[in-house]
């Protein structure tokens, strides 16, 4: 007795069509280029509130609202901006040499008894050797290049007068949407005229570069290729 009726055939037929839209819908959003989104770590800062100026006191000069017309325009309140220039060239070499060689020989003579061998004819006698040796060698080198620009902001002065800042670069492209971010903590001293300072003196410094998109895809190993190299794996 045949069960499936043709009200069965014809859901079955509708979800299979549902499914191939959904799937021909992913894969066309997919394919779309998004915005960069941002992300809230990285967020700019607005800066401190100025003070109410008093009123009739009398004075030009009012707390707050000084701005010099004789030094350099340097960051150095919450919400001022501060140009990184990211100059990181790294290069680590590493060499590693392994050799282990063991030998072991043991021998049985034949057993006598008043100086007669034991066995008569036969020989009890018996010799063992064995012998391992191993070998490894590892050479690893591996050399890294981060160069270009990113305006970041203070986000917050410490008590040492030292600045924590962070920031964000966000570029749209067509495959994909690529991210800079960078943050730590940078000296007053370190900041040159031109209101910038150089990667390698932030303390701290977090420099990430990212993307997504169809580039960042590509590049991605697949989770099954990810279980095959795991520990998981026994072979």
């Amino acid at each position: 007795m045949n069960c499936y009726s043709q009200d069965d055939a014809n859901r079955h037929h509708i979800g299979l069509k549902l499914l191939m839209l959904l799937a021909i819908a992913a894969a066309l959003l997919g394919g779309c280029n998004t915005a960069p989104t941002r992300d809230p770590e990285f967020a700019a800062v607005p800066p401190a509130a100025i003070p109410v100026a008093p009123q009739g006191n009398g004075a030009i000069y009012q707390a707050g609202f000084s701005r010099s017309w004789f030094e350099n325009v340097r960051a150095r309140r919450v919400g001022d901006i501060l140009l990184v220039n990211l100059v990181e060239d790294t290069e680590a070499k590493h060499t590693n040499k392994g050799k282990v060689k063991k030998q072991n020989s043991l021998a049985i003579a034949n057993p006598e008894l008043f100086g007669i061998p034991v066995g008569g004819k036969y020989n009890f006698a018996q010799a063992l050797e064995s012998e391992t040796d191993f070998k490894g060698e590892a050479d690893n080198t591996q050399n890294n290049e981060f160069t270009g620009s990113v305006s970041v902001m203070v986000t917050e002065v410490l008590s040492n007068g030292y600045l924590r800042v962070r920031g964000e670069k966000r570029v749209g492209m067509t495959g994909g949407n690529e991210y800079i971010r960078v943050s730590g903590i940078v000296r007053p001293e370190d900041i040159d005229v031109e209101n910038s300072v150089d990667s390698t003196r932030i303390a701290d410094a977090s420099l990430v570069y990212v993307g997504d998109g169809q580039t960042e895809m590509a590049t991605t190993m697949g989770w099954l290729a990810k279980f095959f190299i795991s520990a998981f794996m026994p072979f």
